[in-house]
């Protein structure tokens, strides 16, 4: 009981002491990978690392995309 506590208060304290990150997508694509991991074989935790950093990459591609898209819609400037 005593080791399940620790284990506790030792995830809490590192989620705590990151701060927030920058994780646009990460959390969609982390759920979607664990479960298509854990579906997979038992691979529940490699499937979030993979379906976080695509869905991390997915959403930098999105807001590219819409920030080039404001650019070309801007009128330019004299």
């Amino acid at each position: 009981m005593n080791r399940k506590i620790a284990s506790m208060l030792l995830a809490a304290t590192m989620i705590t002491a990151t701060g927030v990150a920058q994780a646009k997508g990460c959390v969609s694509g982390a759920a979607v990978g664990g479960v298509a991991g854990h579906m997979a074989g038992k691979h529940g935790t490699a499937g979030a690392v993979g379906g976080c950093a695509i869905g991390h990459h997915e959403a930098n591609k999105k807001e590219k995309k819409a920030q080039e898209s404001a650019a070309a819609s801007a009128p330019a400037a004299k």
